[in-house]
């Protein structure tokens, strides 16, 4: 499917209301594939691999959070829907905030449910603000032309040692929009997102700890909170049984 000029990956069965699954940073749709494939009876499930994940090509630019939002909206009407529940995964819950945390919504979102969410930035440490700044200053020094040019194995060597596996593990275009995107705090828009809101979290989440959800739920006017014990940031994987049940009962899902 093209979309805006960009090839994507997507996934798009069932009849009925629709549910948009987005996922998170460096997956694709697969990761949710038993679940998508598990409402299709019940709904019309669509999902994505973003531009720049899975096999979907690059955004032609380094994107931010908004540009990664409108463009989802663009994918949402070009399947025809003006409402539609959204799901999304860490950084898919993240271009939902953005997409749904605006004054005037461009779509009817009836129901969101976010899970291990991103969209909290958190507060640096004096030791990591520091750690930081010495990140920053070799940088600099070591992407000077001359020595890069000279020694041009030294400028990665130096991420290798400093930078998160997510950073490592993206093209040079991702690496861009991945700093955009984790340098931008989303809490300005959780008061004006106006859906009932089911945030889905695991206990031992460490990239996005239970503590953001937290604040997610006193922010969302319409929010409540499940926390799923023994379960990481992918929760929906580590408990899987369990966060089936909890989206079922979220949608209204009455299996036989």
């Amino acid at each position: 499917m093209n979309v805006n000029g960009i090839n994507i990956n997507h996934y798009d069965r069932g009849t009925g209301e629709a549910v948009l699954f987005l996922h998170g940073w460096g997956s694709n749709f697969d990761s949710f594939i038993s679940f998508l494939d598990s409402l299709t009876g019940y709904y019309r499930v669509c999902a994505l691999d973003l531009p720049g994940f899975g096999k979907s090509q690059e955004p032609p630019t380094a994107w931010s959070v908004g540009d990664y939002a409108d463009f989802v909206l663009g994918y949402i009407r070009q399947l025809g829907l003006e409402r539609v529940i959204l799901i999304g995964h860490s950084f898919g819950g993240r271009v939902i905030i953005k997409m749904a945390g605006r004054k005037d919504p461009p779509l009817d979102f009836p129901k969101i449910i976010l899970v291990d969410s991103a969209g909290i930035r958190p507060e640096k440490t004096a030791k990591q603000k520091i750690r930081q700044s010495v990140y920053k200053l070799v940088r600099n020094i070591i992407s000077i032309d001359f020595i890069e040019k000279r020694w041009p194995e030294l400028l990665e060597s130096w991420r290798r040692k400093n930078a998160s596996a997510d950073y490592l593990n993206a093209s040079p275009l991702m690496r861009q929009c991945l700093v955009k995107t984790v340098n931008e705090d989303l809490r300005r828009h959780l008061p004006l997102i106006s859906s009932p809101t089911l945030l889905i979290w695991g206990e031992n989440d460490t990239a996005t700890p239970v503590e953001d959800a937290r604040v997610m739920e006193k922010m969302i006017p319409e929010a409540g909170l499940v926390v799923l014990k023994n379960a990481g940031h992918y929760s929906f994987l580590d408990q899987g049984y369990t966060f089936g049940r909890v989206l079922d009962s979220f949608l209204d899902i009455k299996r036989t």
